[in-house]
């Protein structure tokens, strides 16, 4: 497509987003014509907030099928539209709702704290849902003697277990992206970049032996671990002038945009998730022309994953 068919393709966009009294929600790993469009740009965390409180009819969620179906879930009300409906999540996919409740069943009694990247049946069996931005903070407000079931990602669970000090039950999920984001890469980048600053996301396969100060590849003595709202809060508020980010390469675009007077290098050129690249200028058109493909939660699982998802917003 070339750049008038783009200009044309957006302006359609913007007309038929006012026709429609709809809102656009894209997560930080978009292609940037995406972002750039939206009418919010966020991470899990502020998504949710945002589809909590839009006054929009029609919400068109650009990212991937677990982020529709929680705007759905928080906004029943609402007619919530994803562009692709292949566009699902391999951490997502690494636990399903009747895995879950076998492992309850091993464990009575036991709080179930589901990250926000799971299944809408898996956030109906949860007590807690929680983002990487807040999982810390959700675990410090369950009483150390209850059992703790944390799923499903196995690197952002050990980090929590870290920074709180609590035992965790850990699923081993993980994110295809993020797992291979591995120690020795980071420790190639700090070669190449040694003035730079490093933001390592908790879903990295190398943030726990970042947090435990590992020498053996990557001595992180200028990395710091972040929720990609955090990755941007600090990218603002740093002295530095380059930084090596460590988590999927969408974020860059607004790292950069944000900062332009700062330079930002992915910890692997490779960490892109094809899922959320699936999202496009075209389908996006058309899921507004269309009203296509809504993403519509059944009651009965809603009403119960409502729950954690509702008690996530207020812890954070």
């Amino acid at each position: 497509m070339n750049s008038s068919e783009n200009k044309l393709l957006i302006a359609e966009i913007i007309e038929l987003r006012r026709k429609k009294n709809a809102v656009i929600l894209a997560h930080n790993y978009q292609i940037p014509e995406i972002q750039d469009l939206a009418d919010y740009v966020g991470d899990s965390l502020g998504l949710s907030r945002q589809a909590a409180h839009t006054e929009a009819e029609i919400i068109v969620f650009c990212g991937v099928h677990f982020m529709a179906e929680t705007a759905s879930i928080i906004s029943p009300e609402k007619t919530v539209l994803i562009p692709d409906v292949d566009a699902g999540c391999s951490l997502a996919d690494s636990i399903t709702g009747d895995q879950l409740r076998l492992w309850k069943a091993e464990h009575p009694g036991a709080v179930v704290v589901s990250y926000v990247n799971t299944t809408a049946d898996v956030k109906a069996e949860s007590d807690y849902c929680c983002t990487s931005s807040n999982a810390v903070s959700v675990i410090e407000t369950i009483s150390p003697e209850k059992e703790i079931l944390f799923l499903p990602d196995q690197f952002l669970g050990a980090y929590v277990e870290m920074i709180t000090g609590r035992e965790l039950n850990i699923w081993k999920g993980a994110c295809h992206v993020h797992e291979k984001i591995g120690e020795l890469n980071l420790a190639e980048k700090q070669k190449e970049y040694p003035d730079a600053e490093f933001l390592i996301h908790p879903e990295c396969g190398c943030s726990t032996s970042c947090m435990m100060k590992s020498a053996m590849y990557f001595d992180c003595k200028d990395g710091s671990v972040y929720s990609t709202k955090g990755m941007l809060d600090r990218a603002q508020e740093s002295d530095a002038g380059e930084f090596v980010v460590a988590t999927e390469t969408g974020i860059l675009h607004r790292l950069q945009k944000d900062n332009p007077g700062k330079k930002f290098y992915p910890a692997n050129e490779e960490s892109v998730c094809d899922y959320m690249k699936m999202i496009t200028l075209e389908n996006l058109h058309d899921a507004l022309r269309y009203n296509q493909y809504e993403v519509k939660v059944p009651e009965s699982v809603a009403k119960k994953a409502f729950v954690p998802i509702e008690r996530m917003l207020k812890i954070s």
